[in-house]
């Protein structure tokens, strides 16, 4: 902040004067019987010299900006008041003059209050004029909408605004001592920034996009005469209604012939100005996730807000949290990759229409970093308009024959990942991936066999009555999903199979509480309270015997990143949607950086993708796959060095895939989220399965991208 040079003999007659007068010409602004009172001048005067003259601001919210990864795609807006701050010089010379001309035509040769004005009200007041004048000048103003804005408490709120001969005092004190400490361009800047332009707009730079669609720097004469005149009375003249468009007119008008007045027009140009037609707009920035220009982006802009609020760097409370977000003026680079994230939106509406029940869902995830590039699911995020309902009727039977509406095609719940009710979804056989690690972690090879049978009698007990029960026991008896034998495997071959008679014996073998605890190193969350209880205790989690076909429930975002976590070399990186966040201030909040963590060692990483290679398609030079994978046509699609897994529950009600390069790994699942039990089985390799969805999103984020082949596993785990 700068002083401006001025005596003190200037200051100090300033002051006295002032003091004088508030005594006896504040009194009669307000109440014009009191200034013959001696008595009244001698109790302001007192009055006037009590106050405070410190103004403690606080600074105005600002509007919030999200972009994708790109730092130009536009992604979302964020505010409580629609305000962006702008410097001096970034407003054109005419809004300047403009606003000066019509409300303070001495701003420049006054010290903040202005005592012919002062005078002025005060004559007119006592003379019982019909429109009584307050004689406010812009700093007042300012000081009125600062202390509005850095209240507490509604009360204080009200005591800035009140027309009382108190407030104005104070304003006048106040302004003073702004004049004093601010130059009279930064009271200018200030007030520019504060000032309400009415339809939401706050500050010029707002007011000249919601009216304008343009930067204030490009305002022209007659733009800026009319946003200086909607300030007094922005309701009322309101140029976009039909009852305010005249007012406002006249305003703008008015406001022309004052900048003859103060010199800033000439009588010419201003004629020209006064004769350009009023055109405006009502263009309010759209405010939040239910607002993303495109509506498939909202998924992402949900997580992006999910992940705000749950961080306390952000503040103590949620309030706190979403008021920093909505008011602080961030500037928010995301991860979401336009191309990737447009790619997967396609691939998901291929699968499946928007109107159908089944969500196919996709997450993309950057391995080594944890940025999510993409969320994509074929629903709409909105609300269902309860006037005109667009929503199918629920796909439960139950809850339909009681009238609800589904979910589908709008909705705003947490589908790709969690939260708010959505626990996750049976991922099935993608969970191998966690017995895979968990074994060689306990030095057991990828050439380990086991000779598989069509149906295995395991020492885990369950209900009688279950199903995979072996008939008349309790004891768990899976089998394979072609009811054959398997045969001898390795851990290649039957990871390329997907056989399950394969993988409960060696989870029995290394114990099932040690593929519970990969699984909870590379991200699974276990958001079911049964499944959470058994996951945090060991012994509990040693007769998890299903665990290894997928039982537990997951979300795409927490399955993509788990297999991005092997693709890293076992670093395991928190999702993140941010890439980079700037406050007002332009300088970088650290909350951005990646947060990662060594997890799995690199060897048993390395050797895990490459088992994982084998369903998909692909071959090391070490790798013993066989004939049989689950998901072969995925190396042709994507074209690159790939890995990955296919998983299906036994009722078919569900249905995953991963996909991965050294540079995204992509999950995809696939259900009926209202209605999990459903009886529409879902597929993998026809076109209305998960695996197209899973691999035409990976071939997509892959375009233009080096072809990185996988590290060699250690020769001690390939054998």
């Amino acid at each position: 902040m700068r002083m401006r040079g001025r005596t003190l003999l200037t200051r100090t007659v300033s002051l006295i004067v002032c003091g004088l007068l508030a005594g006896v010409v504040v009194a009669a602004v307000v109440f014009p019987p009191v200034a013959l009172s001696g008595l009244g001048a001698k109790a302001g005067a007192e009055a006037f010299g009590a106050l405070p003259s410190e103004l403690s601001v606080a600074r105005a919210p600002q509007i919030s900006y999200l972009f994708a990864a790109d730092g130009r795609t536009p992604l979302a807006t964020m505010y409580d008041e629609n305000r962006r701050d702008v410097t001096l010089a970034e407003v054109a010379p005419v809004m300047r003059q403009a606003i000066v001309a019509a409300e303070d035509h001495d701003f420049y040769r006054h010290n903040g209050v202005d005592l012919k004005g002062v005078g002025r009200a005060f004559v007119s007041n006592s003379a019982g004029a019909a429109d009584r004048q307050g004689a406010s000048t812009l700093t007042m103003q300012y000081v009125r909408l600062a202390l509005a804005y850095s209240a507490d408490h509604p009360a204080d709120v009200v005591a800035a605004t009140e027309d009382t001969s108190a407030r104005k005092l104070r304003e006048m004190r106040y302004a003073l001592r702004v004049d004093q400490e601010f130059a009279k361009d930064e009271i200018l800047e200030r007030y520019l920034n504060i000032a309400f332009f009415g339809n939401g707009a706050y500050g010029v730079y707002a007011a000249s996009q919601v009216y304008f669609g343009k930067p204030p720097g490009r305002l022209t004469i007659a733009e800026a005469a009319l946003l200086a005149g909607m300030v007094k009375a922005p309701t009322t003249n309101d140029p976009t209604s039909r009852s305010g468009r005249p007012l406002a007119l006249d305003r703008r008008n008015y406001v022309i012939d004052n900048m003859v007045t103060t010199g800033a027009l000439t009588r010419p140009r201003a004629d020209a100005a006064k004769a350009a037609p009023l055109v405006v707009r009502d263009t309010r920035p759209p405010n939040g996730c239910v607002s993303v220009g495109e509506k498939r982006w909202g998924f992402f802009c949900d997580y992006f807000y999910r992940w705000w609020m749950s961080r306390e760097e952000f503040g103590a409370t949620a309030y706190d949290r979403e008021r920093r977000l909505r008011g602080g003026g961030f500037r928010v680079v995301t991860t979401l990759d336009a191309g990737v994230q447009r790619g997967a939106d396609r691939a998901v509406r291929r699968a499946k229409a928007e109107t159908a029940a089944e969500a196919a869902m996709v997450a993309v995830v950057e391995p080594g970093t944890g940025r999510v590039r993409a969320l994509a699911v074929n629903r709409t995020f909105a609300l269902d308009d309860p006037r005109n309902p667009t929503n199918k009727p629920h796909s439960d039977p139950a809850q339909r024959a009681k009238g609800a509406s589904g979910t589908y095609p709008r909705t705003v719940n947490p589908l790709l990942t969690g939260g708010d009710g959505i626990t996750g979804y049976q991922a099935g056989s993608t969970f191998k991936i966690f017995t895979v690690v968990a074994a060689l972690e306990r030095g057991i090879q990828l050439g380990h066999t086991i000779d598989a049978p069509q149906r295995f009698r395991s020492a885990y007990v369950i209900d009688r009555a279950s199903p995979t029960a072996c008939p008349g026991t309790s004891r768990y008896c899976p089998t394979n999903s072609d009811k054959k034998a398997g045969g001898v495997l390795t851990m290649w071959s039957a990871f390329a199979r997907s056989t399950n008679t394969y993988f409960v014996p060696l989870q029995q073998q290394i114990g099932a509480e040690n593929v519970v605890d990969v699984a909870e190193r590379l991200g699974i969350r276990f958001r079911v309270d049964r499944e959470g209880r058994w996951a945090a205790d060991r012994e509990a989690a040693h007769d998890w015997g299903a665990f290894t076909l997928g039982v537990s429930a997951t979300t795409p975002l927490e399955l993509a990143n788990a297999y991005a976590t092997l693709a890293a070399d076992g670093t395991w990186c928190e999702p993140t949607p941010v890439q980079e966040i700037r406050g007002p201030d332009g300088r970088a909040l650290d909350v951005a950086r990646p947060r990662c963590e060594k997890r799995v060692s690199t060897g048993v990483a390395r050797a895990a993708v490459d088992a994982a290679r084998c369903p998909v398609g692909d071959d090391s030079a070490t790798s013993r796959c066989g004939a049989s994978r689950t998901a072969a046509r995925v190396k042709a699609a994507v074209n690159a060095p790939v890995a990955g897994k296919t998983g299906t529950t036994d009722a078919e009600n569900y249905a995953s895939m991963v996909a991965m390069t050294r540079q995204y790994a992509v999950a995809g699942i696939m259900t009926d989220p209202d209605w999990p039990q459903t009886t529409v089985t879902m597929g993998h390799q026809r076109p209305d399965g998960i695996n197209p969805p899973v691999y035409e999103s990976l071939a997509a984020a892959m375009e233009g991208k080096p072809r990185l082949d996988f590290p060699p596993a250690p020769a001690e785990l390939t054998r």
